[in-house]
């Protein structure tokens, strides 16, 4: 009786901290339906605002193959987080061709965190405290052990492989 008691708390205690994925809410800033908190790539896809950009940016984006050639060097067990809103006109496109460098460079998936925020660029749950999130998309790199090595906020200085491309170099000096 005791082990069936616990099972059952232990199964509570999961479904309380469990957090909806892919999860809709209408956006009071946009007042618009949008994506928040943890998503999937499979769940950005799918959500027609996002994905009517998505697919063709993706088909059309091509990485520089020498900043590629020298990223597929440095890259290791890092992870990255992706903090973006499905109503950003920035991370509509930012987004898409990020994931087609990360795919270009068999970058695990598994290592990949994506969070969309609201209008006022807020998730639940605490899922963004402290990562000090002013604009979106918001890519974030972290080393193995959770340190962060950089970021690229909004848009890339030169090009989104370019700017990934320093932070692991500025990793390995």
């Amino acid at each position: 009786m005791k082990i069936l008691f616990s099972i059952t708390l232990i199964v509570l205690a999961m479904n309380v901290s469990a957090q909806e994925v892919n999860k809709k809410i209408h956006d009071q800033v946009h007042n618009k339906d949008i994506l928040i908190n943890t998503c999937t790539r499979d769940g950005i896809t799918s959500f027609p605002e996002f994905k009517e950009m998505y697919d063709p940016l993706y088909a059309a984006y091509n990485p520089d193959a020498a900043t590629m050639i020298e990223l597929k060097k440095l890259i290791k067990k890092e992870k990255i987080k992706i903090v973006f809103g499905t109503w950003c006109g920035d991370s509509k496109v930012n987004v898409p061709n990020f994931f087609k460098i990360l795919d270009a460079l068999h970058f695990n998936e598994k290592n990949v965190n994506i969070i969309a925020v609201d209008g006022n660029k807020k998730a639940e749950n605490g899922a963004i405290d402290g990562l000090d999130i002013t604009r979106v998309p918001t890519f974030i790199v972290y080393d193995k052990k959770g340190l962060e090595l950089g970021r690229i906020t909004e848009g890339p200085k030169t090009t989104l492989e370019g700017d990934l491309l320093a932070i692991f170099k500025k990793k390995n000096l």
